[in-house]
């Protein structure tokens, strides 16, 4: 039986590597791609990025990966999962660098964290933090709620009452640190330095 084939999606910005790398200890192909053919006929897609989310938008827009993202999403049983920022990029927009409209995948926006009068954050959020999830989440099947993923980011998605299937983390305040909704799943945080947690969590992503 062939492996499957997984389509980490490179426009410059992302963790590909490691990325790659757990998907192939989990026994499966990893192909590090910014050709929009193979983009758009991917059956498993990771939008991964570490980085400025107007950057991304002016790189994903002019090499019409963005298009190549949407039909690859018109194949019903095409699966995406964007990785920290390419999570937020899935979103309707970005306060980072100036207002940024996003692939508008969910209706969620991004904004940074801020300092308020009562609390000093640490800015960046970086380490392991709990994540808070329902049972209904395909992608933490098998994960017990609270337990701990690893975070690297100064901006978060905002939550709505408007997208299902959402997992939490606190920061200053409640953030969106993963979803899942039909075809299109996020994460804030890093599956591929999460350690265990993490590897099943990608684990679940293939299998879904």
């Amino acid at each position: 039986m062939s492996k499957k084939q997984v389509v980490v999606v490179d426009y410059g910005m992302g963790n590909l590597w490691s990325v790659a790398s757990a998907i192939r200890f989990l026994g499966a192909e990893a192909l590090i791609t910014s050709n929009t053919k193979e983009i758009s006929s991917a059956k498993l897609l990771i939008l991964p990025g570490v980085g400025s989310f107007r950057r991304a938008m002016q790189v994903i827009k002019q090499n019409s990966i963005d298009l190549a993202i949407l039909q690859s999403l018109s194949q019903p049983e095409t699966k995406l999962l964007g990785i920290c920022l390419g999570m937020q990029l899935l979103g309707s927009a970005s306060s980072e660098d100036g207002d940024t409209q996003g692939l508008g995948l969910v209706p969620n926006a991004v904004r940074k964290f801020t300092n308020t009068a009562d609390t000093r954050l640490k800015i960046p959020h970086v380490g392991f933090s709990e994540v808070k999830h329902d049972s209904n989440i395909k992608l933490f099947s098998g994960i017990p709620s609270e337990s701990c993923f690893y975070f690297v980011h100064s901006y978060f998605m905002e939550l709505t009452p408007t997208i299902k299937g959402v997992a939490t983390c606190h920061h200053g305040t409640e953030f969106v640190a993963a979803f899942e909704q039909g075809q299109v799943s996020g994460t804030q945080f890093h599956p591929e330095k999460s350690q265990s947690m993490g590897l099943n969590l990608l684990k679940n992503f293939l299998e879904s």
